[in-house]
This record gives structure tokens, sequence and C-alpha cells, in this order.
């Protein structure tokens, strides 16, 4: 799992900058406004939307803003998005697994087969790739906001259902299986810890390693999709090498 949480932090990095603090912003009022209209703006009796507070939380967004957010989700003109998944193979075999959120279907599916074009890539058919990726529930855990001491902490999210526990810098990254999302957030919520991110994840079964020039191709069609407004998620199976991370 080390490979995709190096992905994960090069994310967090990304997002220090104003362009992608935007784009993460503009996907988490995408999920506020879904889990809005599926389940009511209570977050008390709204998981999805409790867990999308959380994660604009985490981001740094400014309360007003979320509060704006779900207010305009509940307008009856507020926009309907579908969600959608796409998947396909980029350059040297690499899986590539693309979750959407999007209000015109026509639109999204346009720009997710120019981008595998463009750095030849194939779109396939959905649940093509299915088999090369596990869902599992994925916790960024900013160290400093742990108030136990750390044998206890790993007791507690153990008893969760955490199936792995990464540290890495400043923060934990906890693995759960796709059934024990919902208990591993309850208890977080009981230990009063705001994640930086928490989200199901499709981590790879095994990962690709290729050279630099090589992978260099493959991170600008990654790089292409977590630009796309539709585009909430990406997924790959290319292995990060620390080489690759001096380079980003």
């Amino acid at each position: 799992m080390a490979g995709h949480s190096k992905w994960s932090k090069i994310k967090r990095a990304k997002g220090a900058n104003d362009k992608k603090r935007s784009k993460i912003f503009s996907a988490i009022i995408k999920e506020i406004t879904v889990a809005v209209k599926k389940g009511g703006g209570d977050p008390e009796g709204n998981p999805r939307l409790r867990l999308a507070i959380s994660n604009a939380k985490g981001a740094n967004m400014p309360k007003d803003n979320i509060q704006r957010a779900i207010s305009k989700a509940g307008d009856k003109d507020a926009s309907n998005f579908f969600e959608i998944t796409y998947e396909g193979y980029a350059n040297h075999g690499v899986a590539v697994y693309v979750e959407c959120l999007t209000d015109n279907q026509q639109r999204t599916v346009a720009n997710i087969r120019s981008y595998f074009n463009k750095y030849n890539g194939k779109l396939e058919t959905m649940g093509a790739l299915s088999y090369l990726f596990d869902r599992k529930g994925v916790f960024t855990i900013n160290k400093n906001l742990i108030k136990t001491d750390e044998e206890e902490f790993m007791m507690d999210v153990i008893d969760a259902g955490a199936e792995d526990v990464e540290s890495e810098d400043d923060f934990y990254t906890i693995y759960t299986a796709m059934e024990d999302f919902g208990k591993m957030m309850k208890k977080l919520e009981d230990l009063k810890i705001d994640p930086e991110n928490a989200e199901l994840q499709r981590l790879p079964k095994t990962t690709i390693k290729l050279e630099k020039e090589a992978a260099s191709g493959v991170l600008k069609l990654i790089d292409a999709f977590e630009e796309d407004d539709d585009v909430q998620n990406v997924f790959h199976n290319l292995e990060i090498t620390e080489e690759m991370l001096q380079d980003m």
C-alpha cells in the first residue's frame, strides 16, 4: 500500500497552490450537493454529508463556504450530479480508474476519452479493470490532532477495523476494509479527530514500475484527469518511486 500513500502525499503537496485548492473545494462542494440531495441537510442524520463536511474541514475550507454549499444544495434549482466511473489503460499497460460527479455525462465521457487518446491510452468498458483494484477505506490523520499516546491510538483504530497503519512525516494513513469504513469514521468522531481526508479508494493489487521517462508520460495523463472539473478521484497502479517524487 505504500506506493499509493505516496501518491496521496503528492496530492496533498499539489493542493497547496491556489489552482489545486480551488479544484479540491469544487470537488467537495459537489459531494456536499449530492449528499444533501440524497439524504437531507442535517449532518447528524446524513453520514455522507457528515463525511463531506469532515473532508471540507480537512482541506481547510472556510466554515461559511461549507454552510453556503449545504444551503445551496437544498435549493430546487441546484444542479443534479450523476456518479459515474471510467476505466482504461494508460501507456505501458498502467491501469487507471476515474471517478466522476457530473451534470453532463456526454461532456464528461467525451473529455475522458480525449485524455486517453491524447496520451496514448485506451478507454475500456465499465468493470473491465475492477479486478485489478481492492476498494478500501483510507483515512489521512494529522498526528497533531491525536490526544492519546501512540500505543493507545493504535489499539483504538485496530479495534475499529484498521487493517494497516502507515506513519509518514506528520500523518498517519489508516486502511480498512470497505465494510469497516463507517465503523472507523465513528471511532474517529468518538476520539474527536477530524481526518484530513477520509474516503473509499481503489487500491491496486499489484503495481507497475516504469523508467522515469515512461512514467512521466503516464503521469501527464493522470494530471489531465485530475484537472478536469468533473473528476473527483483518479486511481492507478503505477508505482511511484523516490526518484519520481523528487521531480514532482
